[in-house]
């Protein structure tokens, strides 16, 4: 159907010179992976904070939601302002709000303090990721760059989940979990000084055009009452009166927030979006695939440490494999292997393997070997997940019109991490209730914890064949080698 390359949208913007277009691009990639890296730097560390913050396992959840939640509850808004007034201007603003929340965060002593914090922070990576992606759409208009920088960007966000897990295991080990937080503080600082010259001064559209600030309440109340009630039903039971009624009120606050989306005269989402078949479907496929992702990267952690006893830097070099595998496949062969066979095929082939990946985890032993039960499936989910991200990304930005690629953008990392959210909330429940269960049955602990594991990769291998079919049957025709047709652009627009 449609190049993601070739015909996606472009906003008017001042002239760039080559060179800062690189530098640019660089400033944008090195902010998003801070933000990345903070979604999953805590993972290693989370047996440590549990320990020093006396968090239950359930609740332990939450150091990583509160972050996941803020964040994709605002991203809509967010992709919003920068259409607004102008992506430099958000994304400076995220990076200052994450970078002071990123001291308070390593100075709490108490888990309400860590969590509301961790929900700041989510706030300051959701201002600046969400611009990040239409503003390199809008910088490299040509087809091979855009590829190549869209290939960079793509890598940044996926593989920096994994560096994240390496960085906190060498951070937790050397030093303690408190500067997993700190070491953002000069990074922020850095960041900030070259944004300032080389990002492009957009005006946007104005203010007076709105924000949809009613809209931005509903949502983020909607997402973030769905995360709480799906934490809290491993302690209520997921049949309780209160977890019902919660999930019941979390649904009707999502509806009330499409309603207005319906009726506002400047929605902060607008509808008209989904009549893309291919956007619509590019952002289904990517929900049902973060899930899984997300889930990896906390469960093998806690495999790695609590079953097989790795240390917190044995841990984060364990995930190493992942991150190379990510780097190659998105960096080098995503975009060769859409111009040369179409993005559809290679998006099937790759959620195959992210399928496949998580399949294997489904039989992890208590006596288990990292060679043996836990590296082939990193090689495979990170060869799938390299070739997916960026050529899911693709489609999606696509399909959006010029003034919509703020909100497209927004769109797409708000389903990446509210599916990385409600996806980890629920398989963590999940494995916490069956964990409980078969304790109370008389397996030993070590047994228990790996039979909760087994539940959430069977769980996470169910979403990703969900992402697989959603793929198979909408995403089928686009190509990265043909141009549209005018129906077809019709259809797209």
């Amino acid at each position: 159907m449609t190049d993601p390359f070739k015909h996606a949208p472009q906003a008017s913007a001042p002239e760039t010179s080559d060179r800062n277009r690189w530098l640019a691009l660089l400033v944008l990639c090195t902010g998003m992976l801070m933000i990345v890296l903070d979604a999953t730097i805590v993972n290693v560390a989370l047996p440590a904070i549990q320990t020093d913050l006396d968090f239950s396992q359930a609740g332990l959840a939450w150091v990583v939601n509160a972050y996941l939640i803020a964040f994709g509850g605002l991203l809509l808004l967010a992709g919003r302002m920068g259409d607004l007034v102008g992506g430099k201007r958000v994304f400076l603003t995220g990076l200052t709000v994450f970078t002071i929340a990123s001291l308070l965060c390593g100075l709490a002593t108490e888990q309400w303090m860590l969590i509301g914090a961790r929900f700041l922070q989510g706030a300051g990576g959701a201002l600046t990721s969400a611009v990040s992606l239409g503003m390199i759409f809008t910088m490299f208009t040509e087809p091979g760059e855009r590829a190549r920088a869209l290939g960079i960007f793509s890598f940044v966000a996926s593989g920096g989940a994994s560096i994240g897990v390496f960085a906190g295991g060498v951070l937790t080990e050397t030093l303690s979990w408190h500067w997993i937080f700190f070491v953002n503080i000069p990074i922020g600082i850095a960041i900030v000084i070259p944004a300032l010259r080389v990002l492009n001064p957009s005006r946007g559209l104005g203010l007076r055009t709105g924000a949809d600030i009613p809209g931005a309440i509903l949502v983020t109340a909607a997402l973030m009452l769905g995360v709480y009630t799906i934490v809290k039903a491993a302690d209520n039971g997921w049949g309780s009166t209160r977890t019902l009624s919660l999930g019941a009120l979390s649904i009707i606050l999502l509806g009330l927030f499409i309603t207005r989306q319906a009726m506002a005269r400047t929605p902060l989402l607008p509808l008209r979006l989904f009549r893309s078949r291919v956007l619509s479907a590019a952002n289904l496929t990517m929900f049902f695939m973060v899930a899984p992702m997300f889930g990896f990267q906390f469960f093998v952690a806690l495999y790695l440490q609590n079953v097989l006893g790795f240390s917190e830097f044995e841990t984060g070099a364990g995930f190493l494999p992942i991150t190379v595998m990510i780097g190659a496949f998105s960096l080098s062969f995503a975009g060769r292997l859409a111009a040369r066979f179409g993005a559809y095929p290679v998006i099937v082939a790759g959620l195959v393997m992210v399928v496949v990946g998580n399949l294997l985890f489904v039989r992890i032993p208590v006596g288990g070997s990292f060679v043996v039960d836990v590296l082939p499936s990193m090689i495979i989910m990170g060869a799938g997940l390299g070739v997916v991200f960026p050529n899911i990304a693709g489609l999606a930005m696509a399909s959006a019109r010029p003034e919509d690629s703020g909100a497209a953008s927004g769109l797409l990392n708000t389903v990446q991490q509210v599916g990385g959210a409600l996806g980890l909330a629920s398989l963590a429940s999940l494995a916490a209730t069956h964990t409980t269960d078969l304790t109370e049955k008389g397996r030993g602990t070590g047994e228990a914890l790996v039979g909760g594991f087994h539940l959430a990769f069977a769980i996470s291998t169910g979403l990703a064949a969900t992402g697989l079919l959603v793929a198979l049957l909408a995403l089928r025709g686009t190509s990265t080698t043909e141009p549209a047709t005018e129906e077809q652009k019709v259809l797209v627009h």
